[in-house]
């Protein structure tokens, strides 16, 4: 049972994530992956280094994300040159990971920019955390210390609300308490699990 999970910036999607994996999902985390594949001395980040320059690694010789990061948010046709040395070794990682879980697994896809890369239908399920904007712009600059302008910027980068919940078979409402958001990831677990047994 292949399912793919998205959700905005700041919509709870770690935390929806984290209680898959605790319910005993097989959790692939793009975001962990895509930092994997250009860990210091891998041939990613020496490939990204070639596209980019010395530049934007560290003195110790790690890729400096914050100055990567500001670079591809603010041009697009870099973002473009970087997808496109990053998504083939992570979804290579991906299927890896997926190919060692057992038949019946429940294995979840993590993929924050799901809608933007139109892969939701490669997956038997999509799950879609959902928040409002507003609240979104309030856990970020809340939360993380972000200021109101770097938050908006960063969710009208992403694909709108409207475009995720048109992927979605299931859609976690992130708006209320902890309580409320695990009951119905248990909820929707439990489907998944009972399709992934019947076909495996």
């Amino acid at each position: 049972m292949r399912v793919g999970l998205t959700g905005g910036i700041a919509s709870g999607k770690s935390t929806v994530s984290a209680v898959l994996a605790e319910l005993g999902a097989v959790v692939v985390d793009a975001d962990l992956i895509a930092r994997e594949v250009v860990a210091r001395g891998t041939p990613g980040l020496e490939a990204v280094v070639e596209e980019f320059g010395p530049e934007l690694l560290t003195p110790e010789g790690e890729l400096d994300r914050p100055a990567m990061g500001a670079l591809v948010f603010a041009d697009p046709d870099a973002r473009r040159r970087l997808e496109a040395i990053i998504h083939p070794l992570v979804h290579r990682r991906s299927a890896e990971l997926e190919a060692a879980a057992p038949a019946d697994a429940v294995v979840v896809h993590d993929i924050p920019l799901l809608a933007e890369v139109g892969r939701a239908g490669s997956f038997d399920a999509v799950v879609v955390v959902d928040a409002p904007a507003e609240l979104q712009v309030e856990r970020m600059t809340g939360d993380r210390g972000w200021t109101r302008e770097d938050a908006e910027a960063r969710i009208a980068a992403q694909a709108t609300r409207e475009q995720r919940l048109a992927i979605a078979t299931h859609v976690v409402d992130n708006t209320g308490s902890l309580d409320d958001l695990r009951r119905q990831v248990e909820a929707i677990h439990a489907e998944l699990a009972e399709r992934a047994r019947v076909s495996g």
